[in-house]
C-alpha cells in the first residue's frame, strides 16, 4: 500500500493558498534578513541606481547651458600687465641730406631699462543678430528636454526595479517547488523500491522512478541558477542584496481606467513624447541661431593702458592711453559656409519633427501592447489557479487508483510532474500581473515616484537650474538639493 505521505504537494494544501505559496515562501526566505518591500526596493532603486544619478549628473551638465548662453548679454573685462628687463642702443642722425653743405651727424645712445606697464580692456556687443537670445531660448529648450529625458530613466529604471523584484520573488518561489517535489520523488522511489521487493511492481516502475528523479534534480538546479541570476539582477539594479522579500501588488489604481484614455495622456504626457516636442523647439532655435550670422555686428570696447619706460626709447618715462572704439562688423560673404549650416539647421528641424510622429506612434504603441499583457496576466491568473485545482485533484485520484492496482507508477509520476508546472505557471502568472500593472503605468509616462506615493525625498531638477542659471562667477558645483 501507498503510505498517505505520498501525496506530497497533493494533499495538504487548501486550494485558496495555492495562489500565494510562492510569494509566502519567498517572504520567509533569507533567515533573519529584514523584511523588505517592493516599495523600499523602488525607494532604494531611485536613490542608487548608478544609472538614474548619471542621467541627473547629465541634466546637471545640460542646466550649465544657460548661464553659457546669457554670457553673450554680458561684458568681457581683461587685464594684461607687462613687465622685464631690456637693452636698448639707438642711433640718430642729424642732417640726413647734407644741407648748406653740413655733414651729417650721428649720434648713437645706448643703455638698458625696465619697462612695465598694465592695460584693462572691457568689451561689450550691442547686436549680433539675436544671436545671443536664440542660443539662450535654445539652451532652455535643452534644460526642458533633459528633464523629460530624466523623466524617462526613472520610468526605466523604477520597472527594472519592479521586474528584478518580482523575478527573483518567483525564482525563490520555484526553487521551493522544486525542492520540495524532489522530496516527492525521493519518497516516491523509496516507497516503489519497496513494492519491488516485495513483487507488487516491476523493474521498470523503478527505473521510471529513478528518471522522475533524476529530471526533478536537474529542474532544481536550473531554478537554482535563475534564482542567482535574479539575485545579481536585483543587486546590480536596486543597489543592496535584498532580505525577505514580502509578496508585491499591483497598481491598476493609478492607471487609467479604458484603452483610449490611456491613449489621450500618454499621448500628451508620456516623457518620450514631450522630449520630442522640445527636441523641436531646440532645432528651432538652432535655424535662428545659424540665421544670425547673416546680420551685421555691433560692438563697443574701452581700453585703458598705463605704461613705465617706453621699450622702443629710452627718453620715454611714462605713458597713458585711453580709448573707447565702436566696431560695426557686416558680412558680406564668408564662403558659403553660413549659408549651409542654415539648410543644415533646417533639416535638422525637420528630423526633429518627424522624431515627433515617431514617439507619438511609439508610444501608442507601447500603451495598446501594456493593455493587452495586463489583460492576458488578469486572465491567466484565473486559468492557472484552476489548472492547480485540477492537477491537485487529477493526482489525488491516480493515487487512490494507483493503490488498487487501476493506475501504473508512470501515470502517477506523470500527475505529479503537471501539479508542480501547474504551480510553476501561477507563481509565473502571478509575477507577470504585478509586472504588467507597472509596465502599463510605464506605458502611459505616470510611473514615477510621486505618482506611486514612495516615501522618498523627489529630485527636483528645477532647484538646480536657479542655482546656476543667473550665476556670473564661481567654480562651485551645487548639488542641486
Amino acid at each position: 500500500m501507498l503510505r498517505r505521505g505520498f501525496s506530497g504537494l497533493g494533499s495538504g494544501l487548501a486550494i485558496r493558498a495555492m495562489g500565494a505559496l510562492a510569494l509566502a515562501y519567498a517572504a520567509t526566505a533569507g533567515g533573519g534578513a529584514s523584511a523588505e518591500t517592493l516599495e523600499s526596493a523602488l525607494v532604494q532603486a531611485y536613490q542608487n541606481n548608478p544609472t538614474l544619478n548619471s542621467q541627473r549628473a547629465a541634466l546637471r551638465a545640460t542646466d550649465e547651458g544657460v548661464p553659457q548662453a546669457l554670457a553673450g548679454y554680458r561684458p568681457r573685462v581683461t587685464i594684461t600687465a607687462t613687465g622685464g628687463e631690456q637693452v636698448l642702443s639707438s642711433t640718430t642722425v642729424t642732417n640726413p641730406t647734407r644741407a648748406a653743405g653740413t655733414p651729417p651727424t650721428y649720434f648713437t645712445q645706448n643703455g638698458n631699462n625696465a619697462p612695465y606697464g598694465a592695460t584693462a580692456t572691457i568689451s561689450q556687443t550691442l547686436f549680433n543678430g539675436f544671436q545671443t537670445a536664440n542660443r539662450t531660448r535654445q539652451a532652455e529648450a535643452s534644460v526642458l528636454a533633459g528633464r523629460e529625458t530624466l523623466r524617462v530613466t526613472e520610468q526605466t529604471v523604477l520597472l527594472n526595479a519592479v521586474t528584478a523584484y518580482m523575478n527573483l520573488l518567483r525564482d525563490t518561489a520555484i526553487l521551493d517547488l522544486q525542492r520540495r517535489n524532489v522530496e516527492v520523488l525521493q519518497e516516491q522511489l523509496r516507497q516503489t523500491r519497496d513494492r519491488f521487493n516485495v513483487g507488487e511492481v516491476t523493474r521498470t516502475d523503478v527505473a521510471q522512478s529513478e528518471s522522475s528523479l533524476a529530471a526533478g534534480r536537474s529542474q532544481v538546479l536550473t531554478a537554482q541558477s535563475n534564482f542567482a541570476t535574479s539575485q545579481a539582477t536585483y543587486r546590480q539594479v536596486i543597489g543592496n542584496a535584498p532580505g525577505r522579500l514580502t509578496p508585491g501588488t499591483p497598481v491598476d489604481r493609478f492607471s487609467p481606467q479604458n484603452l483610449n484614455s490611456a491613449f489621450g495622456l500618454a499621448s500628451t504626457t508620456h516623457p518620450q513624447v514631450t522630449t520630442a516636442q522640445y527636441n523641436i523647439d531646440v532645432a528651432q532655435q538652432a535655424v535662428k541661431v545659424a540665421e544670425g550670422s547673416l546680420y551685421p555686428t555691433l560692438s563697443v570696447q574701452g581700453s585703458y593702458a598705463q605704461n613705465f619706460m617706453s621699450q622702443s626709447s629710452l627718453n620715454t618715462l611714462q605713458t597713458t592711453a585711453t580709448t573707447v572704439l565702436g566696431t560695426l562688423s557686416v558680412p558680406i560673404y564668408q564662403g558659403g559656409s553660413e549659408y549651409s549650416l542654415i539648410r543644415q539647421a533646417k533639416e535638422t528641424l525637420g528630423q526633429r519633427r518627424m522624431d515627433f510622429d515617431t514617439a507619438r506612434d511609439q508610444v501608442r504603441q507601447g500603451v495598446a501592447q501594456s493593455w493587452g499583457q495586463l489583460d492576458a496576466a488578469k486572465a491567466n491568473i484565473e486559468a492557472t489557479t484552476a489548472q492547480v485545482q485540477s492537477a491537485e485533484i487529477a493526482l489525488n485520484g491516480i493515487r487512490e487508483e494507483a493503490r488498487v492496482g487501476q493506475r501504473t507508477t508512470f501515470d502517477v509520476l506523470t500527475a505529479q510532474q503537471t501539479l508542480v508546472n501547474a504551480r510553476v505557471a501561477l507563481v509565473t502568472a502571478q509575477r507577470d500581473r504585478v509586472v504588467a500593472s507597472y509596465a502599463l503605468l510605464s506605458a502611459v509616462g505616470r510611473l514615477g515616484p510621486t505618482v506611486l506615493g514612495l516615501q522618498v525625498p523627489v529630485y527636483r531638477p528645477g532647484v538646480h537650474y536657479e542655482q546656476v542659471r543667473d550665476s556670473w562667477a564661481g567654480v562651485r558645483t551645487p548639488d542641486g538639493r
